[in-house]
């Protein structure tokens, strides 16, 4: 749930700065989609399973995956920037609202 509202209040934050302007695309990504990356490439692991199977037993927090897709595909911002379909897989039919 932290995870869902302090990407609501970043993303926020990124808006204000933007102030209505929308920057030219780098690398062909929005400032708004380099966003999103940028939150997941923060979460990329390499882990073997027999580490991830112990983690989930003393590590109260997910799994870097989940931990993204679970905060993304709550977010229509996420569904925006991307041109999410309705019934894509990245999109929560419904979607939790932290603050």
């Amino acid at each position: 749930m932290a995870d869902n509202g302090g990407m609501r209040i970043a993303y926020m934050a990124l808006l204000s700065t933007l102030a209505g302007k929308q920057p030219a695309a780098i690398d062909g990504l929005t400032p708004q989609q380099r966003f999103f990356l940028g939150w997941a490439n923060g979460w990329c692991q390499n882990r073997t399973d027999a580490l991830s199977r112990m983690l989930v037993t003393v590590d109260p927090h997910s799994p870097g995956r989940w931990r993204v897709n679970g905060v993304v595909s709550n977010m229509p911002e996420f569904q925006e920037a991307y041109h999410c379909k309705p019934n894509a897989a990245m999109v929560r039919q419904n979607a939790c609202r932290v603050w």
